[in-house]
């Protein structure tokens, strides 16, 4: 079984910062082309230089911008569907707004993606997989996530969905659902003890997702090691969603 990704042509979205500049760092150790997007021109100009990639500057809630760079694109064989926002307000706080946004980003676009890198793969030949950065939100409920986790869970619908009509094309679809990840901006949040402690509390292994512990499964997703997993959502999460 192969893990690595030699010759496999990859696309990341959301990929100049957080989780998602992890899983393409990790995808070029392995061997991987790679195809980023993201919004940062510069820090995209720095990836192109350290590690060879093709980048595209694309706003993944613009329908038509997405649609003409998959009119450029070369062929993919693999897609990293990590882009995604977070706005925090209470239950009783909530803005129709902020959802929308939301939505907007974790869940229409993801689902625009994902339909132009599939029609971009079945129209070259290609059989391969998408790999959805969903959340432990999908599975469990947190305190003032009410817009991100209804979003997550619905990721998690949509790679069932995208299972169920693109296996008989030989795609696999897949999500990953991470619990807090220390990214530098997680770091950041997640400081206030009287915020982390209890979160770490609810975590079996006592800590939270190191960056490169999520890129890594999703690498494994991927490959060809994972050639009859599809329509899984992978907890990444110490066991916080086991209770």
């Amino acid at each position: 079984m192969n893990f690595e990704l030699q010759n496999q042509r990859i696309l990341v979205t959301g990929a100049t910062s957080g989780i998602g500049l992890d899983i393409a760092q990790a995808l070029a150790e392995l061997g991987a082309n790679l195809v980023l997007i993201g919004r940062n021109q510069d820090i995209l100009n720095e990836l192109e230089q350290s590690l060879g990639a093709l980048t595209l500057a694309v706003d993944i809630t613009d329908e038509a911008a997405v649609t003409a760079a998959f009119a450029e694109m070369p062929v993919i064989d693999g897609l990293v569907n990590c882009a995604g926002v977070s706005i925090l307000d209470d239950v009783l706080d909530v803005k129709a707004k902020d959802l929308e946004q939301i939505m907007a980003t974790n869940v229409t676009a993801s689902a625009v993606v994902a339909r132009e890198a599939a029609r971009h793969m079945i129209a070259n030949g290609r059989q391969g997989s998408i790999v959805n950065v969903s959340s432990q939100a999908a599975m469990a409920a947190l305190p003032g996530h009410l817009g991100y986790c209804a979003s997550k869970a619905a990721m998690d619908a949509m790679t069932r969905v995208l299972c169920l009509e693109l296996g008989p094309k030989g795609i696999r679809v897949n999500s990953v659902n991470p619990t807090v990840t220390l990214t530098p901006m997680a770091e950041r949040a997640w400081s206030d003890p009287a915020k982390r402690d209890p979160m770490l509390a609810a975590i079996p292994l006592g800590r939270f997702a190191a960056p490169r512990e999520v890129a890594l499964p999703v690498a494994f997703l991927l490959s060809s090691a994972a050639s009859m997993i599809s329509g899984a959502s992978l907890p990444i999460d110490g066991g916080f969603t086991s209770h």
